[in-house]
C-alpha cells in the first residue's frame, strides 16, 4: 500500500469509524461500547478492539484498582484520527449514488476501491489523462492485465471511474470528480500515518505528491481575476539528500488550462517547502509554513483555493 491507504482501509472497515465516535465522549467498557455501535458480534468487536489497540489507536486501562473494571479510550493518535474519519465521512456524503454510511458495506467498498486505485497508480495514470484498458496495461506494468481490468471494474463499480468519449479503439477511462474530491481523505490519512504510524506505513513517494496535485488541480476553481502560471513544489528529503515534486499549474480568469508534473521552466508565481509546511497548508488552509514568489496573489490563491476544494466544509457542500 502506498502513503495513506492503509489508513483508509483501516477506516472503512466496519466498527472504526462508530467505536472512534463512541469513545470520542470518554472511557468506556466493552459492554458499553457494545450498546454504542449497533451490537454486533462479541467476537468481532473484542477482534476490532484489539486492532485498533495493537495500532496505539485505542488503550485499555482499568477504571479502578484491582479488581476494578477494564475501560478502553483514545489515544492521542486515536483522537487524531477523529478527524481523519471525519473527511472520509463528508467524501462519502459526496458519494454519486447517494450519501454511504461510514462502517457499511457501500462504504467499505468505496474505501479499497479508493485505496486500491491509490497504491496501484492507477488514479496517478488516469489523472494525467484518459486511457483504455490497453493503454492502462501499457503504463502499469507492475499488474497484469485481468488484475487491472479487476481494479477498473471497482473503480467503476465505486464512482471513481467513469468511461469517456474516445476517437480510436476501446474505451478510454478517467476519473470522476468524486475521486479527485478523495484526495482530501488520502491527505489526511497521509498526515496521520507521518506523526503516529511512521514505522509502520509506506513513506510519501513523489508519484504520491504528483497524483494528490493533479487530481486536486482538477477542483481548483480560484477568483476570476486569478491568471498565471503556478509552480506548486514540494521537498521530500531522503537518504540520498532530497528532490522535488509537485505540479505546474496554468489558471486563467480563475479556472485551470494545464497541469504538468515537470516542474521545469519559468512561472509567474510559486509556493514551496517541506511536507510537513504542505499537510499545514492544505489541510488546515494555513501556507505561513510555505515559500511563496513571484505573483504573491496568484500563488498564494492557488493554494488557498486547493485548501477550500478539499477541506473547507462550506465550499465542500
Amino acid at each position: 500500500m502506498r502513503s495513506g491507504a492503509q489508513t483508509l482501509v483501516l477506516l472503512a472497515t466496519p466498527l472504526t469509524g462508530p467505536l472512534l465516535r463512541a469513545l470520542s465522549t470518554g472511557p468506556k467498557q466493552q459492554a458499553e461500547l457494545r450498546r454504542e455501535v449497533g451490537l454486533p458480534a462479541q467476537t468481532t468487536l473484542r477482534a476490532q478492539l484489539k486492532r485498533l489497540t495493537a495500532n496505539a489507536i485505542v488503550e485499555k486501562r482499568r477504571r479502578d484498582r484491582f479488581p476494578g473494571a477494564l475501560q478502553y479510550e483514545l489515544t492521542v493518535a486515536g483522537r487524531e484520527l477523529l478527524f481523519v474519519a471525519e473527511t472520509v465521512e463528508r467524501w462519502l456524503e459526496r458519494a454519486p449514488g447517494g450519501p454511504l454510511e461510514l462502517g457499511g458495506a457501500a462504504a467499505k467498498a468505496a474505501g479499497r476501491a479508493l485505496a486500491e486505485g491509490w497504491s496501484t497508480t492507477m488514479l496517478r495514470a488516469l489523472a494525467a489523462r484518459s486511457l483504455t484498458l490497453t493503454e492502462l496495461d501499457s503504463v502499469i506494468t507492475t499488474l497484469n492485465y485481468p488484475t487491472l481490468d479487476r481494479r477498473l471494474s471497482a473503480m467503476r463499480l465505486a464512482g471513481l471511474a467513469e468511461a469517456c468519449e474516445g476517437t480510436g479503439p476501446g474505451t478510454p477511462y478517467g476519473v470522476t470528480g468524486w475521486a479527485c474530491h478523495g484526495i482530501g481523505p488520502l491527505l489526511a490519512s497521509m498526515h496521520w500515518e507521518r506523526r503516529h504510524a511512521a514505522a509502520e506505513t509506506a513513506p510519501v513517494a513523489k508519484l504520491d505528491i504528483e497524483a494528490a496535485f493533479l487530481l486536486a488541480a482538477a477542483l481548483l476553481s480560484a477568483p476570476a481575476d486569478v491568471s498565471g502560471s503556478c509552480r506548486l513544489a514540494v521537498e521530500l528529503r531522503n537518504g540520498q539528500g532530497h528532490t522535488l515534486a509537485g505540479l505546474l499549474v496554468a489558471v486563467n480568469d480563475g479556472r485551470v488550462t494545464s497541469s504538468a508534473t515537470r516542474l521545469e521552466g519559468s512561472v509567474d508565481a510559486w509556493a514551496s517547502g517541506g511536507l510537513p509546511a504542505w499537510f499545514t497548508a492544505l489541510i488546515d488552509g494555513d501556507p505561513a509554513g510555505l515559500e511563496l514568489g513571484g505573483d504573491g496573489t496568484l500563488a498564494r490563491a492557488t493554494v488557498e483555493c486547493l485548501h477550500s476544494a478539499l477541506f473547507d466544509l462550506a465550499i465542500f457542500n
